[in-house]
């Protein structure tokens, strides 16, 4: 199922990784349920996709406060980190993003905007066989402002010297669309793994 693009002629196309090329959302959350679990935190499911485009470090340290816990943030972003990566080989693309990319490839530059550290997004494209066709990445290390601010999309734009007006953004999450909008571009909403 093809995604219906907005209308107009767009000179670049900005995705977000996780969700959105691929459909790692369930397997980020096995993940961050074990890590959390190590140290007795909890990551309900809803909770999960409420927050999705946050940055690891902003939802580690709100957990912490949510649940009265002071888990040691860079050692619980190694550790969900590590067990999402031994679940990479059972990753698949979404269908109706990856007719996009397949029908658009070099035609239009691509780049992706994550709020994933720079690791996950190349760890999670190598294992679709999809690195080489994003010359540009933003990760979370990046820009200091992340979604919804649009710094991300505004940080691709420039590196692939597109206006930002001319640009398309595919995002699975709120904060996501929040970003590419207020960034001034036009956004596809891809949906969640059930609304499929």
């Amino acid at each position: 199922m093809l995604l219906p693009l907005p209308d107009g002629e767009f000179k670049a196309y900005l995705f977000d990784c996780d969700g959105t090329i691929t459909d790692s959302m369930p397997a980020h959350h096995r993940a961050w349920l074990t890590a959390l679990g190590e140290w007795g935190g909890d990551f309900p499911e809803e909770l999960f996709y409420a927050w999705g485009g946050r940055t690891v470090v902003d939802v580690i340290t709100d957990l912490n406060a949510r649940q009265g816990l002071s888990m040691p943030v860079a050692e619980v972003a190694a550790r969900r980190e590590e067990l999402f990566q031994a679940m990479l080989p059972e990753i698949t693309a979404v269908p109706g993003v990856m007719e996009h990319i397949s029908q658009a490839y070099g035609r239009v530059p691509f780049a992706v905007v994550s709020g994933s550290t720079r690791e996950s997004v190349t760890a999670s494209l190598t294992a679709l066989d999809l690195l080489d066709r994003f010359p540009v990445l933003v990760c979370a290390e990046d820009y200091a402002r992340p979604k919804p601010d649009p710094e991300g999309y505004l940080l691709a734009a420039g590196l692939l010297g597109v206006d930002p007006r001319d640009c398309v953004v595919f995002e699975d999450t709120e904060l996501g669309v929040a970003a590419a909008r207020a960034a001034g571009m036009a956004c596809v909403r891809v949906p969640a793994p059930w609304e499929r």
